[in-house]
């Protein structure tokens, strides 16, 4: 792997190494989760992975130094040397948020060194550390924006956040500036051991808990975008100063409290206490961000309100309001949830961002609760309106992710091309953040159960309760179905293995009615295990097979996996009299570049012979659907090939 050639002007990257402190690895300190499901660390599975080990290291050996470039460029870096006096100069740059660029890539790095050391890079990330702590007040503030010039934010911005601190908390993104810097300086610590990052980080924080709460010399307020939370919850874990969870909790029981604070309304989900919230409404990152710190609270302490107010939500949202491809959030203005069954393709906006924010929570609730129908919307999301937002190249990027394109359209920060960066950059940094942790959500426990949750080839280290196993699996998944498992535990024990059942090949597209398959697959889950069949019972979405375990033992499943033709919900008006494509957990769509003639005209009729190919050159390497009418790619690896039109939904022939 090769981390940077930087071009001559950005030598005080290396110079200003001395600024990154403490430098020493520490033991971490036990967590407090709440959770009763602990994911397997991606230090211990080696991804060995045809499908996603080259789109992770793309972002590690492509985006990540890519992005560095663009902030670099763009003047993220000088914003801390301004603010910090070691550089001349006016704020640069035009988001108040800025500076969490520089905070998602040192994350996404971080992940990176969990799963490989690699004392160059290592050595680029306390560099930046020394940077950011240059710019890093004298009581732990840090939004550079402001201490450069609290009456001069970024131009667009002016007049409507300038002032003091928190004078403008809904929109000044002072807290989810604090949110992404604490959330990359854990995972930086979990990573390196040391403490230059978290030490910032810890001193951002307790300034935070000494200005907020009830009392009259503190500020009464709530972040106008959410991410804080989280970020305080996980602080929590690795210092256990409860004074963190607490903050995270007081910020998250006030929203909604008009005696706290002038409410924001329903855009910043601000409207109603967060516990009487029933319905997904507003900008869907801000919102998903929330409920994963709601659920974070729910776990820790067993809170039956929050976790009612969640249930609730995540119900109205897979139920209602999410695309086929996982995407939520599908009005432009606002890059906002719409109202019950509003899922328009050509204007869907689908923010990259609010994908991502999805896995998180679905991630939290499968850790509470072991339920396979988190993991089938993780599914979803990951291999189809997630990665969708990374071109081939892993320097293009889609802000929205629409499920059809005129070749014309052009929506907020959207197009029917991808492009290389945006004014707002907070998605290409958000997928270079989460895309290197994608190994840990393959597996997880509890005691002595172990949860295969996606298949990947890939060899894991894992701890039971009464034995260490090392798991080997194989497979050609998404393009095939047909997953190995070797078991070698340390000694033979006996303990649990739950493989999960993913929703297509349960004939269940989503929990819900909001789609259906048109006909349902008669073919079933098959299971074999030293080769001979094993008769299972699915359970929760899972198969569940307790025995004791002999080193070497080997375990076949096989997912059966056809084209299948998806219907909506008639409520949804933009997709009656149509039909989508899948085979397995991809969805499909029809690009013009394949399909010049007629496209407009393209229908599937209900006699069509579905083929899948797979074509080794075409997209790195995909299966495409054909009939005598059309040919469709992977919904993901659109819009790599040019400008032109695209469709998810197509007219249907009886």
């Amino acid at each position: 792997m090769t981390f940077f050639n930087f071009k001559k002007n950005l030598l005080y990257l290396v110079v200003l190494v001395s600024f990154s402190g403490n430098t020493n690895a520490q033991k971490t300190i036990p967590k407090k989760s709440g959770y009763s499901i602990t994911p397997v660390n991606i230090q211990n599975v080696k991804l060995t992975d045809a499908f996603w080990l080259p789109i992770i290291k793309k972002v590690q050996e492509k985006t990540i130094e890519y992005a560095i470039h663009k902030c670099e460029e763009e003047g993220r870096l000088d914003n801390f040397l301004i603010a910090g006096g070691k550089m001349k100069g006016t704020v640069k740059g035009q988001m108040p948020f800025d500076d969490t660029d520089v905070y998602k890539i040192i994350e996404g790095a971080s992940n990176t060194l969990i799963s490989e050391p690699n004392p160059k890079l290592e050595k680029l990330l306390d560099s930046l550390i020394g940077i950011i702590k240059i710019g890093q007040e004298k009581d732990g503030y840090l939004t550079t924006w402001r201490t450069i010039n609290p009456a001069k934010p970024p131009a667009p911005w002016v007049p409507v956040i300038e002032g003091k601190r928190w004078e403008s908390l809904q929109i000044s993104h002072e807290l989810y500036n604090s949110g992404h810097m604490i959330e990359a300086a854990v995972v930086h610590y979990e990573a390196t051991g040391k403490r230059n990052f978290l030490d910032i980080a810890i001193k951002n924080a307790d300034m935070l808990v000494r200005t907020f709460g009830d009392k009259p010399n503190q500020v009464h307020g709530v972040p106008g975008h959410q991410i804080v939370e989280t970020g305080l919850v996980n602080l929590y874990r690795i210092t256990n100063n409860k004074a963190y969870l607490d903050l995270a909790k007081y910020y998250l029981d006030n929203r909604g409290n008009p005696k706290n604070h002038k409410l924001y309304g329903a855009y910043s989900q601000d409207e109603i206490p967060v516990i009487q919230q029933k319905e997904a409404v507003g900008h869907a990152v801000r919102a998903v961000y929330m409920y994963s710190g709601m659920t974070d609270i729910a776990a820790i302490y067993n809170d039956k309100a929050y976790l009612d107010a969640v249930n609730k939500v995540w119900t109205n949202v897979v139920t209602k309001k999410m695309y086929l491809t996982g995407g939520i959030g599908s009005r432009p203005d606002g890059e906002a949830f719409g109202e019950n069954y509003e899922l328009p393709n050509l204007t869907a906006y689908n923010e990259t961002c609010a994908a991502i924010g999805d896995v998180y929570w679905n991630h939290r609730l499968h850790n509470l609760t072991g339920n396979s129908n988190y993991f089938d919307v993780i599914e979803r999301s990951l291999y189809n309106g997630l990665i969708s937002g990374l071109s081939l190249d892993g320097k293009q990027f889609f802000y929205p992710n629409a499920l059809e394109s005129d070749g014309v359209f052009k929506s907020n920060r959207g197009s029917c091309t991808r492009q290389s960066w945006f004014d707002c950059s907070c998605c290409p940094t958000n997928l270079i953040r989460f895309i290197p942790s994608i190994p840990g959500l393959i597996y997880s426990t509890n005691r002595d159960v172990l949860y295969v949750n996606l298949y990947a080839s890939n060899t894991a280290k894992i701890t039971l309760d009464k034995t260490d196993v090392v798991l080997s699996q194989q497979t050609n998944y998404p393009w095939d179905g047909k997953v190995t498992l070797t078991v070698l535990p340390k000694k033979e024990s006996e303990f649990t293995i739950k493989l999960r059942v993913p929703g297509w090949a349960r004939n269940q597209v989503l929990p819900g009615d909001l789609y259906h398959y048109k006909s349902a697959a008669s073919a079933k889950v098959t299971l074999t295990i030293n080769g001979k069949p094993f008769e299972y019972k699915e359970n929760n979405g899972y198969i569940t097979i307790s025995r004791k375990w002999k080193k070497g033992e080997i375990i076949e499943m096989k997912l059966p996996m056809e084209v299948k033709e998806v219907v909506t919900n008639t409520k949804v008006e933009s997709n009656k009299g149509k039909v989508a494509l899948e085979y397995g957990p991809i969805v499909y769509a029809i690009e013009e570049i394949d399909n010049a003639t007629n496209f407009d005209k393209i229908t599937v009729d209900a006699n069509d012979t579905f083929k899948v190919t797979k074509e080794a050159a075409l997209l790195e390497g995909v299966n495409t659907i054909q009939t005598n009418k059309l040919k469709a790619i992977p919904y993901y690896s659109w819009s790599n090939r040019g400008v032109g039109k695209m469709k998810v939904w197509i007219d249907y022939k009886e």
